[in-house]
């Protein structure tokens, strides 16, 4: 395996193993400032006792999903030092924002949160949660509007052969109205929110089936119940509207999610296919639905879709024409003086289509299970404890909203291939002149500590959520 492999492969670990974490701390911040809240309004004590237990898994939660963060940044450097050299005006003052506003924000309020009771007032210590609530959700936003110039770059000019932003009007705040960006963290903040939902759901009911706490763990359910079927509701529209964004912004994307390799006017959704990279067409197309890919991506059952082997040559010469590229030169000298030569052509200027094609029905098939779940949970949030089947399956779901989320970053990050930045830098451009033996290595000792790490968490997750509240 070469050293491009073995680099996006670390990558792709890292952050997956640092996303266990970021959900469910996003999902139960806003959750444990909602019960926070009924708390200081009614001066009910069950509220204050269901802010401290839920409370304890949330900060679990967050200590380790900090540790697994740490290491990420490194890797542009180490990793991905040529794509840090090219961007890193844009991406790296994001990136700075983030931690120098949302995280020390989110850092400072947690711990007047977590050591304030009955030291401050119960409106300052409110804030405090409501704070931390709202600085770990913008430093998703930062980190999304960043990882969303790479899928839609704007607002910058090529100066000495880097991007760079091009001034403040006219480029940071393009940067930050970005609409694709915005679309993608509404996406990945509502599948979030969704998580932590489904969490306290599934946790109430494995206590409620057995008769624990039965107040306690009603209450927690039922406002469980509530706000995740307000959550999938809205991510069912928001996740058609994001489509649309990536019909508009990256129609190779929208391609290979469907495996269309033919331009067609108009496109039909086929319920049964398999994509054949190889053929480079599908080597099943049955039960077609005669103009409903052209709708769901243009509001328009006659519209023209692009297919793959049409796209891959545009895409190709349109990178060419911005950026001069030839392909016959190398692209990267690695530090014993030997050449990199991944070249792109017409031919291979498209994503890996069948994990792109798998990734995508995997989350929209995830997401059927959480409408119905949440819709079922709602009707029976007053007697869930006589609805054991019911029960398990919400216990049961508790991996399945990390699994959608994990489905929903494969899908934009492999989707977006070849690119590291849309039609502006190939992924082979950005890899750093390091040994392929030196990221084997990194890549070994990076699984091996975050496995370990992982272990962790879910093993003091299960504990305190099996022991329940004091």
């Amino acid at each position: 395996m070469d050293v491009v492999m073995l680099s996006r492969l670390q990558f792709a670990i890292t952050v997956f193993f640092h996303f266990i974490f970021v959900p469910l701390t996003l999902g139960l911040s806003l959750l444990l400032a909602i019960m926070e809240t009924k708390y200081v309004r009614t001066g009910d004590e069950q509220y204050k006792r269901m802010v401290k237990f839920w409370g304890k898994l949330f900060l679990l939660n967050f200590t380790l999903g900090v540790v697994t963060g740490i290491t990420l940044e490194f890797q542009f450097g180490t990793n991905w030092s040529h794509y840090s050299e090219y961007v890193g005006d844009i991406f790296g003052s994001l990136l700075a924002i983030e931690a120098t506003l949302a995280f020390f924000l989110e850092s400072t309020f947690i711990a007047v949160w977590h050591f304030g009771w009955d030291r401050v007032s119960k409106k300052v210590h409110l804030f405090s949660i409501w704070a931390v609530a709202v600085a770990g959700n913008l430093s998703a936003l930062w980190i999304i509007l960043a990882n969303g110039w790479m899928q839609h770059p704007v607002g910058y000019d090529i100066v000495n052969n880097r991007a760079v932003i091009a001034g403040f009007w006219d480029g940071f705040v393009q940067v930050l109205t970005n609409g694709f960006a915005w679309s993608q963290f509404l996406h990945v903040i509502l599948g979030s929110w969704l998580l932590g939902g489904f969490f306290v759901m599934g946790v109430s009911a494995w206590h409620l089936l057995r008769g624990n706490e039965k107040d306690f763990f009603s209450r927690s359910f039922k406002l469980a119940s509530s706000f995740a079927l307000v959550m999938v509701l809205l991510l069912l529209v928001q996740g058609h509207h994001h489509g649309t964004m990536v019909a508009k912004d990256q129609p190779t994307k929208l391609a290979a999610m469907e495996g269309l390799w033919e331009t067609a006017s108009p496109a039909p959704m086929y319920v049964l296919a398999w994509p054949d990279e190889a053929s480079r067409s599908n080597a099943v197309e049955a039960l077609p639905i005669p103009g409903l890919l052209s709708f769901l991506a243009y509001g328009d059952f006659s519209a023209e879709v692009k297919g793959l082997n049409e796209l891959g040559p545009l895409d190709f010469a349109e990178f060419q024409e911005r950026t001069g590229y030839d392909p016959q030169k190398p692209v990267v000298t690695m530090a014993d003086g030997t050449s990199l030569v991944r070249p792109l052509t017409p031919e291979n200027a498209i994503p890996p289509v069948l994990l792109t094609f798998l990734s995508f029905r995997l989350m929209v098939f995830l997401a059927g299970i959480f409408l119905i779940l949440a819709v079922l949970a709602f009707i029976h949030r007053d007697k869930i404890a006589e609805k054991p089947l019911l029960a398990r399956l919400l216990l049961l779901n508790i991996p399945l909203p990390y699994i959608c989320l994990m489905a929903g970053w494969t899908l934009a990050e492999v989707g977006r291939q070849p690119w590291l930045v849309y039609k502006l830098m190939t992924t082979t451009q950005g890899i750093s002149a390091v040994p392929a033996s030196s990221v084997g290595l990194s890549l070994a000792v990076f699984i091996t500590v975050y496995s370990l790490l992982g272990a962790t968490n879910i093993y003091l997750l299960r504990k305190y959520a099996i022991k329940g509240p004091a």
